[in-house]
């Protein structure tokens, strides 16, 4: 039987939590798919250097728009292009185009499912009513609206007004086993442990949502020997660095760039944070438990509800860098006891919930039954 001829189009394709998923999923289904990728933002194909040798996909070469003022022209180029494969999958709102294709133009068209896992800093304080109308008209014609968490799921069925069948919320995963392996000391370039100092560590893209330089504030307050190390690339980079010279915590902050397979460094950390303005259901936070670390986050999304109930203190109902500072400042203070128990409690989660195997499942199921073909991507 030929594999499954699948289009992705992602609002970017550099390596986060949305991309290392679509990827992981990819290296699941091998040989039973082929894919084909693209991003709405030009050049920005990072995640591809973690898609498993010997999966069969390609970077499109010269796909339609996916941005661009509301055109019938624009949407059945895309349309057009979209109909050469038998499932298209779209991520967030810079792919939203492709459903709104599916909309104007559906003769001959295979169907779309669209995931929606977050927002960037243009509606991390509030949606945008007209991209609210925009999505509840587009997602007419989907086959179905894929989210993470609680927090987007009501979203999907109040805001967008989606019938409760097509609205499927499939919890992020990770293969929790590899977490639990002893971390590699030299697997961050120009990082080395120091005596009696505490290690404060976050995966983020170095966008504005993700409010780095609130992190850098907040650790630079904090008294004791401490060190933050930031894994990302992005193009908050030299904001980030600008904080860090302000603070006088140069010395302090490790920026190493984006680096693949977190579970080779992510305990080498002490506590993990993320100061982030908006998430859903962050997989650096399942990373972080599954490697028996403390959380210290923001209040976005469903944090809350994903670590567990020892840890809810450290997650501050107030996203201020004060509020951020104040709870790293009293996990630095505990004993690496006090804060192994914490992270302990934290993996034990992890396993029990988040583990892949449940995640890889039901993605199969879902995209396997939107074809009509159960089993066929199992």
């Amino acid at each position: 039987m030929r594999p499954v001829n699948i289009l992705h189009l992602h609002s970017t394709f550099s390596l986060g939590g949305k991309e290392a998923r679509a990827v992981r999923l990819m290296n699941a289904f091998g040989a039973n798919a082929r894919h084909t990728i693209v991003s709405s933002m030009d050049g920005h194909y990072g995640a591809q250097a973690a898609i498993a040798p010997g999966i069969d996909y390609e970077i499109a070469q010269n796909p339609p728009p996916l941005t661009g003022g509301p055109s019938v022209q624009r949407y059945e180029a895309i349309a057009a292009y979209m109909r050469r494969f038998d499932l298209v999958l779209t991520y967030n709102w810079g792919a939203i185009d492709g459903v709104m294709a599916k909309r104007v133009s559906a003769k001959g068209m295979p169907p779309v499912i669209h995931h929606e896992d977050g927002f960037n800093a243009d509606e991390a304080d509030g949606l945008k009513p007209q991209r609210n109308l925009y999505r509840r008209f587009a997602l007419t014609k989907a086959a179905a609206l894929v989210v993470p968490s609680e927090t987007l799921e009501q979203i999907a069925l109040k805001t967008w007004k989606q019938p409760r069948d097509r609205v499927h919320r499939i919890a992020n995963g990770i293969d929790t086993a590899l977490y639990a392996r002893k971390p590699d000391p030299k697997a961050i370039p120009g990082f080395k442990r120091k005596p009696g100092e505490v290690v404060i560590g976050t995966l983020a893209g170095l966008r504005a949502v993700k409010d780095l330089p609130m992190l850098v504030r907040a650790v630079g307050g904090l008294s004791g020997r401490v060190r933050l190390v930031i894994v990302g690339e992005g193009p908050e980079k030299q904001v980030i660095l600008d904080t860090a010279e302000r603070m006088g915590m140069e010395s302090q902050l490790v920026l190493p760039g984006f680096l693949p397979e977190p579970h080779r460094y992510i305990g080498l950390f002490d506590i993990f944070a993320l100061s982030s303005k908006s998430e859903q259901f962050p997989i650096s936070v399942i990373e972080a438990m599954a490697a028996a670390l403390p959380i210290v986050a923001t209040p976005v999304g469903d944090i809350l509800k994903m670590v567990t109930t020892d840890n809810h203190s450290f997650i501050e109902r107030r996203d201020h860098e004060v509020a951020l500072r104040d709870s790293l400042q009293t996990l630095c203070d505990a004993t690496p006891e006090q804060r192994g128990w914490l992270g302990e409690k934290n993996r034990a989660k992890a396993v029990a919930d988040y583990d892949e195997g449940t995640m890889i499942a039901r993605y199969a199921a879902l995209y396997s039954s939107v074809l009509g073909q159960p089993d066929r991507l199992g």
